[in-house]
């Protein structure tokens, strides 16, 4: 089949870490020259679009804002849709506080509509008290994503699920989570890239966020075997939520599918 767009993540499909991954670039470049729209799809909440463009410069993918949704946009445009300029209590880094702000929803830590969680890697006791106590009070719980380990060069490390479930385990609520694999980010993405489901390809390297996110969505999905899944991982998936296509990379894509 040949798609008429694509949804595409990042950390282990376009770069792993600080490294560029082959393929990549040359991916990117052949659905520009053929005029196929696409759209970046991350779970990162801590950076602004802005900043997405000037990482991926760095590895030779040159692209703008407008082709970026992180989670922290996708969970801002969801709770402006709930209700127009609702107050907030935000935990989260300068990606999550902007987007809010760019949405006209309000930052509060008082009589708030919306708890708001993202990655903060100047979380504090402070922080998850005020958070669970406005959940507590009835305020709606919203996650930007459920990753429970982020990876870096460290290793993995606590990602904004682990945070997100000390105010969950604490009150008993569980959040409304925005990010891959729920449908709610991939829902916004198809908004921003104009096409139908059908019409559209989910790019990623993870399988229980990036597929999973593709299947939840009801699309076709390509796994590339550049980043954090293998074949043997998807062996025994039920037929339904397997990816539709497995790659070794996109440079096998462009020259199987794309030729």
């Amino acid at each position: 089949m040949s798609y008429k767009g694509y949804l595409i993540d990042l950390d282990g499909t376009m770069y792993r870490g600080k490294a560029p991954i082959d393929g990549a670039s040359a991916f990117i470049k052949t659905l520009q020259e053929r005029h196929i729209p696409y759209v970046f799809v991350t779970n990162n909440s801590s950076a602004t679009e802005e900043m997405v463009v000037e990482k991926l410069a760095t590895f030779g993918i040159d692209t703008t804002p407008d082709h970026v949704l992180t989670s922290a946009s996708a969970t801002a445009k969801y709770i402006a849709r709930e209700k127009q300029g609702a107050t907030c209590y935000i935990i989260g880094e300068k990606g999550l506080h902007e987007a809010c702000e760019k949405v006209g929803l309000k930052e509060s830590t008082l009589d708030v509509d919306f708890v708001v969680m993202g990655i903060d890697r100047e979380i504090s006791y402070e922080k998850l008290k005020t958070a669970a106590l406005h959940v507590r009070d009835g305020a709606t719980f919203i996650s930007t994503n459920k990753d429970a380990a982020i990876p870096t060069e460290e290793g993995l490390l606590p990602g904004n699920g682990s945070l997100t479930s000390v105010v969950s385990v604490s009150t008993g609520v569980a959040p409304i989570f925005v990010g891959k694999p729920e449908p709610i980010i991939m829902e916004e993405a198809l908004r921003m890239i104009g096409l139908d489901r059908e019409e559209v390809l989910m790019v990623g390297d993870n399988y229980t966020t990036d597929i999973l996110a593709g299947v939840h969505a009801r699309m076709d999905t390509l796994m590339v075997l550049t980043g954090f899944s293998s074949r043997e991982d998807v062996a025994d998936v039920p037929k339904a939520e397997k990816p539709t296509y497995i790659m070794d990379d996109l440079y096998s894509w462009i020259e199987e599918k794309m030729s």
